[in-house]
């Protein structure tokens, strides 16, 4: 596997994270996602991969000179050493690094780190000031600490999946490892609030990041809801339950034009952009509560009249008037390969 040499790289980024040195353990997408957005700002992040294949990141989904394009994307800025973490001269090798590093990112299953002799008690001992972020499924402690855990997953425990389908229907993917994201970030804001204390209190600390928990974090008001109201939010399809309007509607052409009218000022402009002043200046419709009761009445009017235009149409007419819209489909003006399958 080639690697790069441990000589920072006359290239570097230069950033807020300068002189920041960042060990990254483990494979695939949390912890490397968070290691590339802090290398991103300019810290010196040395990625360990096992020998042979390396991360299996460098083979998924499309190739390019044999090296997935994807795996170029979430490794930028890095330099890689290759490591067997089950050899004691390898772990050796890790503590040598973490006893000069900052930061240090993991995400194997809970318990892996401590097994090799590279868990927080034995690499805080070596160099105190070190930084620990890692990234498990559900925790390093609590009950469900050993159930494997992927993104996947996640987005399920934590309430996405129940919101993202049709009605009725079975929930779908987002799309991208939306899990996996969301707890890298959780887990870079865990890191930058660590190094601001460690200027106070000289000492690192250990960020616990759970997958499923930066899920939850996001799910906005469903639980309060459940609790103050016993209400459970269901699956809106590409609506949003209770914000009106703000939807995905048909076009001439096809697409669809994602369409956000629910601010009270917008939705006038977006009923005056088609030609429906008679909701945009109805005193009922003047706020969010109103809207809801007759969302069904608002998106059909909105439908109706996108279905007159083509989505490159709307998106200008609407852009002029200022409402936020978008399109969920390629515009034909971005030469796009569409992929249906894995490379082989």
């Amino acid at each position: 596997m080639p690697t790069k040499p441990l000589t920072h790289p006359s290239d570097a980024v230069a950033g807020p994270l300068a002189g920041i040195k960042v060990i990254e353990l483990g494979q695939l997408i949390a912890g490397p996602f968070a290691a590339k957005t802090l290398a991103d700002f300019g810290a010196d992040v040395i990625k360990i991969e096992p020998p042979g294949a390396g991360d299996p990141l460098r083979k998924w989904r499309l190739l390019k000179d044999g090296t997935s394009v994807w795996w170029q994307v979430q490794s930028r800025n890095k330099r890689s050493v290759a490591l067997n973490l089950r050899n004691p001269q390898a772990q050796d090798i890790v503590r040598q690094l973490a006893g000069e590093a900052d930061v240090l990112i993991e995400n194997f299953r809970p318990g892996a780190m401590e097994s090799w002799g590279l868990g927080p008690t034995a690499l805080q001992a070596l160099n105190p000031r070190l930084i620990m972020l890692r990234i498990s499924g559900y925790g390093q402690t609590g009950p469900w600490r050993d159930k494997p855990g992927f993104g996947v997953v996640a987005e399920a425990m934590g309430g996405l999946r129940h919101l993202t389908a049709e009605p009725g229907r079975v929930p779908v993917r987002v799309g991208v490892s939306l899990g996996d994201t969301l707890a890298s970030l959780h887990g870079v804001i865990g890191v930058l609030m660590a190094l601001h204390e460690r200027h106070r209190s000289g000492l690192g600390q250990v960020i616990d990041m759970a997958l499923y928990e930066a899920v939850f974090n996001c799910m906005e008001s469903l639980l309060p809801e459940y609790s103050a109201f016993q209400a459970v939010r269901e699956p809106g399809g590409s609506a949003l339950p209770g914000i009106a309007p703000t939807n995905a509607y048909r076009c001439n052409d096809g697409g669809y034009a994602l369409v956000a009218g629910n601010g009270d000022s917008i939705f006038k402009r977006l009923m005056h952009a088609i030609g429906r002043d008679d909701l945009g200046l109805d005193p009922a419709l003047s706020d969010n509560s109103g809207r809801v009761g007759r969302v069904a009445e608002i998106d059909a009017a909105i439908e109706a009249w996108t279905l007159q235009h083509s989505v490159d149409e709307v998106l200008a007419m609407l852009e002029r008037q200022k409402c936020p819209v978008g399109a969920s489909t390629p515009l034909p003006t971005l030469p796009m390969t569409r992929i249906t399958k894995r490379a082989a």
